[in-house]
């Protein structure tokens, strides 16, 4: 391989995200010269990157790279897949592809951000639809997810084929569309499969991930029993599959729907759009819902995650038009994403202490997960018959779980890779043969930056041990002030203190060193940061600043 990374006569794979974590899929295909993108999403912001919304895969090598990458092939709606469209497809130039409820969210977010004639959608009409780029050749499959359209990619090149999984499942009764059936799986197989890149994010549940139909049963069950009491359900916007299965509960249990969230309103908007919502029930607004009789009305609602803004939060804070009272009922028809147990615990603590009974997936059968479990991977396996599994999108351990399992599965060969690692599948023995610099950019307010750039590595530092400012005023005065240090009834000592250990280290500098700014500067900002240090066990970043200057 050329120091560029270009792909000769071989076929490689390179995951610039997804590969160690969930969320911001981002993987490449190369293929005698070309490349080709799977994927472009994101993940939302956390506690680790304070101040910032959204994160992504760095796409700098790619971007350095555009000339020769030939399309974007985006496998479904979510967006851990979809997310990073609006801010990195313009500048890659090269054209998107994906399935028409796919295709719609997208052009919506393109619209939103003014990139409607910048770049170019293909809309893949046919769910088997077919196309070449440059050397590979694509096929859609559509597999069931938490979401319409799940797709898996049949990508055929010079060296052999690969099943790009995306998210998927194994449904027997999956409400809406019409996944590849095991047949259908296993013709595939039967024309080989060099390659299998798979979704490990569930690898470590024994069972089934279940049916979106025996959710419907589940869901009916549980608010048929809560009459007289007004029922919410919260649960990922995205599922259509769940919202058609909650409207059709509501008309069979005798109650209006009401629907609380910018999100839900755009997908079943969508999903109405493209043929999945036919028979969605008319909605009524906040105060309807109010008004009609506790048993009559159902509530269906964003937050089940514990997003500060969404509306269940609003609702358990009492600030929204909606409201429930005692005795009440949530159903949360929804998992728990790792990372937001502290959220989702704190507003489910606001509503118990209303007494609002809440119902989780724990209690009754309201949420299936849209990951495959242990039972599924190796169904798909024996179906289709790899030579290659290289685990995707998940943490390390989840990779790490699904390669021991495929290779007890009889696959010959299971390759683990994470972000950065180039993987080369053919010809020859799979295997890494060259590692490249990825990273994560974030979202800071308008800006997209590195996640360690200067800015979001002083934030955290200043979360964690505040703020110090010294003014050296022009008369020889100095003035000190603290913020977010643990010194509220100490504090006024402590900067008397501080001020008199700055103009004792200014009074020690001799000759030159005394009229040297950087000198003057240093010598305040490390007496003012020790006399903190000691009077609070802190090390707060520290500023200098000359009066006048």
């Amino acid at each position: 391989m050329k120091k560029d990374f270009t792909p000769q006569d071989e076929l490689l794979f390179l995951a610039l995200g997804g590969s160690g974590e969930i969320g911001m899929n981002v993987n490449l295909y190369g293929c005698q010269g070309k490349w080709l993108m799977v994927d472009l999403g994101m993940s939302f912001g956390s506690n680790e990157y304070p101040g910032t919304e959204l994160m992504f895969a760095d796409p700098e090598f790619i971007e350095e790279r555009a000339d020769d990458l030939l399309g974007i092939l985006l496998t479904h709606a979510h967006e851990d897949h979809i997310g990073a469209v609006p801010y990195f497809a313009a500048d890659l130039g090269v054209p998107l592809y994906a399935t028409p409820f796919t295709a719609d969210l997208v052009i919506r977010k393109l619209d939103e951000a003014g990139l409607t004639k910048q770049v170019k959608l293909n809309v893949i009409e046919d769910d088997h639809g077919e196309f070449d780029l440059g050397p590979f050749s694509i096929t859609y499959v559509p597999l069931a997810h938490s979401i319409a359209e799940g797709n898996a990619l049949l990508i055929d090149t010079p060296y052999g084929r690969v099943f790009h999984t995306g998210d998927w499942k194994l449904d027997d009764d999956p409400q809406i569309g019409t996944p590849a059936t095991a047949e259908d799986l296993s013709e595939i197989g039967d024309g080989g499969v060099l390659a299998m890149v798979c979704d490990s994010t569930n690898v470590f549940n024994p069972n089934p991930s279940g049916s979106e139909g025996g959710v419907y049963s589940g869901l009916l069950d549980e608010v048929a029993k809560h009459a007289g009491k007004r029922v919410l359900v919260t649960t990922f916007a995205s599922n259509v599959a769940r919202l058609k299965t909650l409207g059709s509960v509501a008309q069979h249990t005798g109650r209006k729907l009401c629907v609380a969230g910018r999100s839900l309103d755009r997908m079943i908007e969508v999903g109405s759009a493209n043929g999945y919502l036919d028979d969605f029930p008319e909605t009524v607004d906040f105060e309807t819902a109010m008004s009609l009789p506790r048993g009559e009305i159902m509530i269906v609602a964003t937050g089940g995650q514990g997003e500060p803004r969404a509306a269940l939060a609003r609702i358990a804070e009492d600030n929204h038009p909606l409201s429930l009272d005692e005795g009440d009922v949530i159903l949360f028809s929804s998992r728990v994403i790792p990372g937001n147990e502290i959220a989702i615990g704190r507003v489910q603590n606001q509503l118990a202490e209303r007494g609002v009974v809440m119902v989780t997936d724990r209690q009754a059968d309201i949420h299936v997960s849209g990951h495959p479990g242990r039972p599924e991977l190796e169904a798909l396996y024996g179906w289709l018959r790899p030579e290659i599994l290289v685990p995707v999108h998940g943490e390390i351990r989840h990779m790490m779980e699904q390669a021991r399992l495929g290779l007890a599965c009889g696959i010959p060969h299971a390759v683990y890779q994470r972000n950065g690692q180039i993987v080369r599948l053919a010809p020859g023995t799979p295997g890494k043969v060259a590692e490249v610099r990825t990273g994560r950019l974030v979202l800071d307010g308008d800006i997209i930056v590195p996640a360690d750039g200067d800015a979001v590595t002083m934030r955290r530092r200043l979360s964690r041990d505040g703020m110090l400012i010294v003014v050296l005023d022009q008369a020889g005065g100095v003035h000190v002030e603290g913020v977010g240090l643990p010194l509220d009834e100490d504090y006024d000592d402590f900067v008397e203190e501080a001020e008199t250990d700055v103009l004792s280290a200014l009074g020690k500098l001799k000759g030159r060193r005394r009229d040297d700014r950087e000198e003057v500067l240093e010598a305040a900002r490390l007496a003012a940061r020790r006399a903190a240090q000691r009077w609070s066990g802190k090390k707060p970043q520290t500023r200098v600043i000359i009066a006048g200057e």
